[in-house]
Protein backbone atom coordinates (compact mmCIF):
# COMPACT_ATOMS: atom_id res chain seq x y z
CA UNK A 1 0.00 0.00 0.00
CA UNK A 2 1.37 3.65 -0.88
CA UNK A 3 1.82 5.88 1.83
CA UNK A 4 -0.59 8.81 1.91
CA UNK A 5 1.51 11.78 2.80
CA UNK A 6 -0.23 15.16 2.88
CA UNK A 7 1.31 18.81 3.23
CA UNK A 8 -0.38 21.81 5.62
CA UNK A 9 0.51 25.62 4.41
CA UNK A 10 -0.34 27.85 7.31
CA UNK A 11 -0.82 31.50 5.70
CA UNK A 12 -3.25 32.88 8.33
CA UNK A 13 -1.04 35.42 9.11
CA UNK A 14 -2.41 39.36 8.63
CA UNK A 15 1.23 40.48 8.49
CA UNK A 16 1.40 43.66 10.54
CA UNK A 17 4.70 43.87 10.77
CA UNK A 18 4.83 43.78 7.25
CA UNK A 19 2.60 46.73 6.90
CA UNK A 20 0.40 47.51 3.73
CA UNK A 21 -2.41 46.37 2.62
CA UNK A 22 -2.70 42.42 1.93
CA UNK A 23 -0.62 40.21 4.17
CA UNK A 24 2.66 39.24 3.59
CA UNK A 25 1.97 36.12 2.15
CA UNK A 26 0.40 37.80 -1.08
CA UNK A 27 3.42 40.61 -1.63
CA UNK A 28 4.60 39.77 -4.72
CA UNK A 29 8.54 37.95 -6.00
CA UNK A 30 9.34 38.12 -9.39
CA UNK A 31 5.56 38.87 -10.80
CA UNK A 32 4.42 36.20 -7.98
CA UNK A 33 2.64 35.52 -4.61
CA UNK A 34 5.06 34.47 -1.98
CA UNK A 35 2.87 31.89 -1.56
CA UNK A 36 2.40 30.36 -4.85
CA UNK A 37 6.74 29.86 -4.89
CA UNK A 38 6.12 28.05 -1.62
CA UNK A 39 2.84 25.87 -3.33
CA UNK A 40 4.79 25.68 -6.51
CA UNK A 41 8.03 23.39 -4.14
CA UNK A 42 4.85 20.98 -2.72
CA UNK A 43 3.20 20.49 -5.66
CA UNK A 44 5.63 18.98 -7.59
CA UNK A 45 6.56 15.70 -5.13
CA UNK A 46 4.88 12.63 -5.97
CA UNK A 47 4.66 11.73 -2.51
CA UNK A 48 2.58 14.28 -1.42
CA UNK A 49 -1.28 13.65 -2.36
CA UNK A 50 -3.01 16.87 -1.50
CA UNK A 51 -2.04 20.54 -0.14
CA UNK A 52 -4.12 22.38 2.59
CA UNK A 53 -3.90 26.13 3.25
CA UNK A 54 -4.74 27.77 6.23
CA UNK A 55 -5.89 31.05 5.61
CA UNK A 56 -7.39 33.99 7.39
CA UNK A 57 -11.22 34.03 6.46
CA UNK A 58 -10.97 37.64 5.14
CA UNK A 59 -8.78 36.60 2.82
CA UNK A 60 -10.09 33.37 1.34
CA UNK A 61 -11.60 34.43 -1.72
CA UNK A 62 -8.88 36.55 -2.32
CA UNK A 63 -6.89 33.35 -2.24
CA UNK A 64 -9.54 31.68 -4.28
CA UNK A 65 -8.96 34.57 -6.91
CA UNK A 66 -5.46 35.24 -7.23
CA UNK A 67 -3.53 32.04 -6.25
CA UNK A 68 -6.10 29.26 -6.93
CA UNK A 69 -7.77 30.37 -10.12
CA UNK A 70 -4.82 32.30 -11.67
CA UNK A 71 -2.06 29.41 -11.35
CA UNK A 72 -1.87 25.83 -12.64
CA UNK A 73 -1.45 23.44 -9.52
CA UNK A 74 -1.47 19.87 -10.23
CA UNK A 75 -2.81 18.72 -6.82
CA UNK A 76 -5.83 19.12 -5.03
CA UNK A 77 -5.79 22.69 -2.99
CA UNK A 78 -7.81 22.80 -0.08
CA UNK A 79 -8.57 26.23 1.85
CA UNK A 80 -8.90 25.99 5.71
CA UNK A 81 -9.70 28.70 7.75
CA UNK A 82 -7.23 29.79 10.16
CA UNK A 83 -7.28 31.10 13.93
CA UNK A 84 -5.99 33.52 16.44
CA UNK A 85 -3.43 31.88 17.06
CA UNK A 86 -0.59 29.66 14.56
CA UNK A 87 -0.52 26.86 16.81
CA UNK A 88 -4.74 26.69 16.34
CA UNK A 89 -4.23 27.05 12.81
CA UNK A 90 -2.66 24.36 12.34
CA UNK A 91 -4.76 22.05 14.61
CA UNK A 92 -7.53 23.47 12.49
CA UNK A 93 -5.19 22.07 9.07
CA UNK A 94 -4.72 18.49 11.06
CA UNK A 95 -8.37 18.24 11.70
CA UNK A 96 -8.97 18.74 8.10
CA UNK A 97 -6.63 16.10 7.03
CA UNK A 98 -8.59 12.66 6.45
CA UNK A 99 -8.30 10.06 8.59
CA UNK A 100 -5.88 7.96 6.58
CA UNK A 101 -3.26 10.36 6.25
CA UNK A 102 0.07 8.65 7.33
CA UNK A 103 2.46 11.68 7.44
CA UNK A 104 1.64 15.50 7.79
CA UNK A 105 4.49 17.69 6.58
CA UNK A 106 3.61 21.22 8.14
CA UNK A 107 5.13 24.30 6.44
CA UNK A 108 4.97 28.13 6.60
CA UNK A 109 3.67 29.94 3.81
CA UNK A 110 5.86 32.38 4.15
CA UNK A 111 9.05 29.95 3.42
CA UNK A 112 9.16 29.94 -0.38
CA UNK A 113 13.11 28.92 -0.40
CA UNK A 114 12.67 25.50 1.30
CA UNK A 115 14.31 22.47 -0.74
CA UNK A 116 12.92 19.56 -2.32
CA UNK A 117 15.33 18.18 -0.83
CA UNK A 118 14.63 18.71 2.85
CA UNK A 119 10.69 17.92 2.18
CA UNK A 120 11.50 14.28 0.75
CA UNK A 121 14.12 13.98 4.02
CA UNK A 122 11.29 14.90 6.30
CA UNK A 123 9.42 12.44 5.14
CA UNK A 124 11.81 9.92 5.65
CA UNK A 125 13.14 10.77 8.68
CA UNK A 126 9.58 10.71 10.31
CA UNK A 127 8.43 7.86 9.46
CA UNK A 128 11.69 6.60 11.34
CA UNK A 129 11.36 8.71 14.20
CA UNK A 130 7.97 9.74 13.98
CA UNK A 131 8.79 13.26 14.16
CA UNK A 132 11.62 15.61 12.37
CA UNK A 133 12.10 19.39 11.40
CA UNK A 134 14.69 21.22 9.42
CA UNK A 135 16.94 23.46 10.86
CA UNK A 136 20.48 24.98 11.50
CA UNK A 137 23.04 25.56 14.19
CA UNK A 138 22.99 28.89 15.15
CA UNK A 139 25.64 31.43 14.30
CA UNK A 140 25.70 33.71 16.86
CA UNK A 141 25.99 33.64 20.64
CA UNK A 142 22.78 33.41 22.46
CA UNK A 143 22.42 34.36 26.29
CA UNK A 144 19.93 33.89 28.67
CA UNK A 145 18.65 37.41 30.44
CA UNK A 146 16.65 38.26 32.94
CA UNK A 147 13.77 40.46 32.97
CA UNK A 148 15.84 43.40 33.37
CA UNK A 149 17.53 42.77 30.74
CA UNK A 150 20.73 41.79 32.72
CA UNK A 151 22.51 38.47 31.13
CA UNK A 152 22.27 35.01 33.48
CA UNK A 153 24.24 33.02 31.50
CA UNK A 154 25.88 32.26 27.77
CA UNK A 155 24.61 29.25 26.38
CA UNK A 156 26.52 26.76 24.65
CA UNK A 157 26.31 27.59 21.41
CA UNK A 158 27.21 24.25 19.66
CA UNK A 159 24.24 22.79 20.85
CA UNK A 160 21.84 24.94 19.47
CA UNK A 161 20.01 25.01 16.40
CA UNK A 162 17.34 27.66 15.03
CA UNK A 163 14.72 25.64 13.68
CA UNK A 164 12.42 26.03 10.94
CA UNK A 165 9.97 24.37 8.67
CA UNK A 166 8.89 21.71 7.23
CA UNK A 167 8.10 20.00 10.74
CA UNK A 168 7.05 16.88 9.81
CA UNK A 169 4.94 13.82 12.06
CA UNK A 170 3.28 10.56 11.63
CA UNK A 171 -0.58 12.20 11.63
CA UNK A 172 -1.42 9.59 14.67
CA UNK A 173 1.78 11.67 16.82
CA UNK A 174 0.73 15.04 15.76
CA UNK A 175 -2.96 14.72 16.50
CA UNK A 176 -2.25 13.81 19.84
CA UNK A 177 0.17 16.45 20.29
CA UNK A 178 -2.24 18.93 19.83
CA UNK A 179 -5.04 17.56 21.43
CA UNK A 180 -3.13 16.95 24.75
CA UNK A 181 -1.89 20.92 24.34
CA UNK A 182 -5.72 21.97 24.03
CA UNK A 183 -6.61 19.64 27.25
CA UNK A 184 -3.48 20.99 29.24
CA UNK A 185 -4.04 24.47 27.88
CA UNK A 186 -0.76 24.98 26.89
CA UNK A 187 1.01 26.75 24.30
CA UNK A 188 3.99 26.30 22.24
CA UNK A 189 6.28 28.10 19.80
CA UNK A 190 6.49 25.68 17.31
CA UNK A 191 4.72 21.91 16.59
CA UNK A 192 7.55 19.72 17.13
CA UNK A 193 7.40 21.42 20.76
CA UNK A 194 4.30 19.67 21.27
CA UNK A 195 5.45 16.12 20.06
CA UNK A 196 8.55 16.80 22.65
CA UNK A 197 6.33 17.55 25.53
CA UNK A 198 4.57 14.08 25.01
CA UNK A 199 7.16 12.00 24.96
CA UNK A 200 8.08 11.33 21.37
CA UNK A 201 11.66 12.14 19.82
CA UNK A 202 11.64 14.85 17.09
CA UNK A 203 14.59 14.24 14.65
CA UNK A 204 16.79 17.13 13.63
CA UNK A 205 17.71 17.22 9.35
CA UNK A 206 20.50 19.92 9.31
CA UNK A 207 18.36 22.34 6.53
CA UNK A 208 19.92 25.97 4.72
CA UNK A 209 20.35 28.95 5.99
CA UNK A 210 18.58 30.17 2.39
CA UNK A 211 15.21 29.01 4.59
CA UNK A 212 14.16 32.39 5.37
CA UNK A 213 10.83 33.41 6.79
CA UNK A 214 10.24 36.48 5.21
CA UNK A 215 7.92 38.29 8.05
CA UNK A 216 9.73 41.72 7.48
CA UNK A 217 10.57 44.41 4.56
CA UNK A 218 14.28 43.40 4.68
CA UNK A 219 12.97 40.13 4.68
CA UNK A 220 11.23 40.88 1.74
CA UNK A 221 14.40 42.83 -0.03
CA UNK A 222 16.42 39.80 1.15
CA UNK A 223 14.45 37.40 -0.83
CA UNK A 224 14.28 39.21 -4.07
CA UNK A 225 17.92 39.51 -4.04
CA UNK A 226 18.62 35.83 -3.49
CA UNK A 227 15.94 35.10 -6.14
CA UNK A 228 18.33 37.32 -8.48
CA UNK A 229 20.89 35.22 -7.96
CA UNK A 230 19.08 32.24 -8.38
CA UNK A 231 18.07 33.60 -11.87
CA UNK A 232 21.51 34.81 -12.85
Amino acid sequence: MNQICRAIIVAAGRGQRMGGDIPKQFLKLEGKPIIVHTLFKFDCIERITDIIVVIADEYMEYMEGHVLDRYRFKKPVKLVSGAASRQQSVFNGIKALPQDTDIVIIHDGVRPFVERRFIEESIDRANIYGGAVVGVPVKDTIKKVDSTGTIETTLQRDVLWAVQTPQTFKFDIILKAHRQAIEDEFVGTDDSMLVERIGFGVNMIMGSYANIKITTKEDLILAKAMLGRMRG
